[in-house]
């Protein structure tokens, strides 16, 4: 039931009633293969073309498969609460509008800011990566001289990561739909891809690169150490987080950022048809083939070169992809290959993050904790504004600023967003055992249990330093929170409006 201040619930039947507001109204044209192409699309990208090199060579060696195992399995009880969540209340917002009706929403406003770190930060993130893999295309067209950035006043301009965000921007205004439609194109291209990775990869595979499975730990000093070193290896009295088991388990925590994709699919529940069958299939559609797909290419990347040659040049700082396994062997024209279709594969996944952004944005304002005309929709049934805004914010990040460190950031914001759904399922089975659930977490409480310890387990072995930057973010979403939020809350005003006197006039104060 609804609370007072800090805590007061928004029930899920006035979330739900809300999506027929006209002016905010979403249009409902997404089916199950839709959302599955859409939690493909986000999910096969930043991830496999550079984090399974970097994972193997820096953290955990050939056991990088095993480290994607153990993520997926997180991913993979996470996504059981999910589902039921999003069959339960199919409304725009995902982890933020479930907490809206189990936590409050003070809870609620903290997880929507969080979900800011993961999907707007992520997607000014992936757009960088992006940028760098067009310069390697345009090398092979116009030679080494070609560039995606240029100085201007003391400032890098990454004109790259400019154009994809302005352009997905435009693609986003115009529909969904035709969202969709971009991204199963442009996903069909990378999966073909990843599938050429696995099976010309095979014949350059030798089992001594294998061995050692788990490479023993490296001493202090010669690893991550420090405020760099995993929070969990530092409690344990660790030298470093670098190979070993606090490597295999850092790396787990690392490569969590290649599955982060699948929970956007809640997001649209809103522009389902029917949300109830659809989303649920979305969801365990786009993880279950990922999770084949990352664990077959870790296997054959280690496979084809010693773990060594991909870890990060001491020198420059810069980090290997998949496309170094193949050059090392002499098969250049293969990397080339991999390069062009990572370009497409980051496409679909900085696309997919803006979207997701922009629906949590949307929802976050139709109920007044962000300005309310942000929730408005065009005649194409999309938050346009909220999509500009978006827009404009990933551009001006991914066109100044360094990604250096974000998907850290970006895994610590979505573990935490894991843990409140997971534990939501708990409270809304306790305190509304009489909703409709067209899908229903089996084995309650020890599924949603064990997802919560699961997500915990991998943000204990994330870095002091994401720590400190997480916890950082956080206090600047409580300023704002009490700062304008919590004082434009709609569901605040609906509350001050049952205690005061209606006006003379008859006019609803709970109009903004």
């Amino acid at each position: 039931m609804p609370g007072n201040g800090l805590w007061r619930t928004k029930s899920i039947e006035q979330s739900i009633k809300d999506t027929d507001e006209p002016d905010t109204r979403l249009r409902r044209n997404l089916s199950a293969w839709d959302l599955t192409v859409f939690g493909v699309a986000v999910v096969i990208g930043a991830g496999i073309f550079t984090l399974t090199a970097r994972t193997a060579g820096d953290y955990a060696g050939p056991s990088v498969s095993l480290a994607f195992v153990f993520a997926a399995i997180a991913c993979g009880l996470a996504a059981l609460c999910y589902a039921e969540f999003a069959s339960t209340v199919p409304v725009a917002g995902s982890a933020y509008t479930f907490s809206y009706a189990t936590f409050g929403e003070f809870m609620a406003w903290i997880i929507g800011w969080d979900l800011v770190l993961e999907l707007a930060v992520g997607a000014a993130a992936v757009s960088k990566g992006w940028s760098v893999y067009l310069e390697t295309v345009l090398g092979y067209i116009f030679g080494d001289g070609a560039k995606t950035t240029f100085d201007l006043g003391g400032l890098t301009v990454d004109w790259g990561a400019l154009i994809l965000v302005v352009a997905l921007a435009v693609v986003l205004t115009l529909g969904t739909k035709l969202s969709s439609r971009v991204s199963m194109v442009i996903t069909a291209i990378k999966v073909g891809i990843v599938l050429f990775v696995i099976v010309l990869g095979l014949f350059y595979v030798k089992g001594a690169n294998y061995t050692p499975y788990i490479p023993p730990g490296a001493e202090a000093g010669s690893g991550q150490s420090g405020v760099d070193q995993s929070l969990f290896s530092l409690i344990a009295g660790g030298a470093s987080s670098s190979f070993g088991l606090f490597g295999l388990l850092a790396g787990a925590s690392l490569v969590f950022f290649a599955f982060i994709g699948f929970d956007i699919v809640a997001t649209t529940a809103e522009e389902t048809k029917n949300p109830q069958r659809s989303v649920p299939r979305g969801i365990f559609g786009s993880l279950a083939i990922v999770t084949v797909l990352y664990v077959a290419v870790s296997l054959v990347v280690v496979g084809m070169v010693p773990y060594t040659d991909l870890a990060t040049d001491a020198g420059d700082g810069s980090h290997k992809t998949l496309a170094t396994a193949f050059a090392a062997n002499g098969v250049n024209w293969a990397a080339n290959v991999i390069s062009v279709g990572a370009l497409a594969g980051l496409t679909t996944v900085v696309m997919v993050l803006m979207l997701g952004q922009v629906r949590v944005l949307y929802a976050m304002s139709r109920d007044g904790l962000l300005p309310r005309s942000l929730a408005r929709t065009s005649e194409r049934g999309t938050p346009g504004r909220a999509t500009m805004l978006v827009g404009l914010l990933v551009a001006v990040a991914a066109t100044f600023f360094p990604a250096d460190k974000l998907e850290e950031m970006v895994n610590v914001g979505t573990l935490f967003a894991f843990v409140l759904v997971s534990a939501g399922v708990l409270v809304l089975r306790r305190t509304r055992p009489d909703l409709p659930r067209a899908f229903r977490v089996p084995w309650v409480p020890v599924v949603p249990i064990l997802a919560i310890l699961a997500c915990l387990w991998l943000m204990l072995n994330l870095t002091v330093l994401t720590w400190l930057r997480f916890l950082a973010w956080m206090v600047l979403g409580v300023v704002i929170y009490f700062a304008y939020s919590r004082r434009h809350s709609l569901l605040g005003k609906r509350h001050a409006a049952t205690e005061t006197p209606m006006p003379v006039d008859g006019a609803d104060p709970t109009k903004p």
